[in-house]
């Protein structure tokens, strides 16, 4: 009894969830004079699949949508190499001040983006990035502080005995990182890569701050110019959303054994 009535409340939650989706879904499906129907109408009287034909080429989404592919490809390829190789050199290499500069590195995940916006900005203007995709881009190749932890703390649970025997057969540390750590670490660099795709893909203030023509729009950019001077095109609004929520759930799900086998071994509650 008790876990039927633990299942039941698990499909309740779990239903409550799926509503905004589900809604999403079907307004994009929906004729325009079903949308703002009282009482709400779910399910359309006729599935109207043109409206993501529509909705897709009112605006160049297409070069949107090449734009947040490089964006988001080039950032994780940048986060997985830089903050794989700064926390195996704060897990493994002995030198004055590791754990201090440790600390400073986490603290840095306690500063706001609000703090840092406007000097980044200025910074990227001086060096004449501004409108370019590269404000976006070359940031993640300096790492991220919580990305570093994350991947040090798995790299600890890796036993040394590993390291010193590949160290018998002549193997430098770069080649040990290489040939043993990162094999190893597979699950907890998948999470680093989901985590900074959905973050990526997801990210609006960081193109609207530093982008100003529309050729360099992101898709979120590009979800925005949906607003008229006669109000939102809701339809074409939920569809074009539709589309772009697709990319981030086929990898969450595809990933998602990976996920959680990466947050299980780092410890991370």
């Amino acid at each position: 009894m008790k876990k039927t009535l633990t299942y039941a409340l698990l499909v309740l939650f779990s239903l409550l969830f799926l509503m905004p989706f589900f809604w999403l879904v079907t307004t994009a499906v929906k004729a325009p004079n079903e949308i703002y129907m009282y009482p709400p109408k779910w399910i359309p009287s006729e599935i109207q699949w043109g409206n993501f034909v529509k909705a897709w080429t009112i605006q160049p989404f297409n070069t949107f949508l090449q734009n947040s592919l490089t964006v988001t490809i080039l950032c994780n390829i940048g986060q997985l190499i830089s903050s794989s190789l700064v926390a195996y050199g704060f897990a493994r290499f002995r030198f004055r001040g590791r754990d201090a500069l440790f600390l400073i590195v986490l603290a840095t995940m306690m500063i706001p983006w609000d703090v840092t916006m406007i000097p980044l900005y200025m910074e990227f203007n001086f060096l004449g990035w501004i409108n370019t995709l590269k404000p976006l881009i070359v940031p993640a190749w300096f790492g991220s502080a919580f990305y570093i932890f994350l991947l040090r703390q798995f790299i600890m649970t890796i036993p040394t005995e590993l390291e010193e025997a590949a160290k018998i057969d002549g193997a430098s540390d770069f080649g040990i990182f290489i040939r043993v750590i990162v094999p190893l670490m597979l699950p907890a660099l998948i999470l680093v890569s989901v985590f900074n795709m959905l973050d990526t893909w997801n990210d609006y203030l960081g193109p609207l701050i530093f982008l100003n023509d529309s050729s360099k729009y992101t898709l979120t950019l590009g979800l925005a110019q949906f607003k008229g001077v006669h109000g939102v095109d809701m339809t074409s609004v939920m569809a074009v959303t539709s589309i772009i929520c697709l990319p981030p759930l086929l990898v969450f799900f595809g990933a998602q054994r990976y996920i959680v086998e990466g947050i299980a071994q780092t410890g991370i509650k």
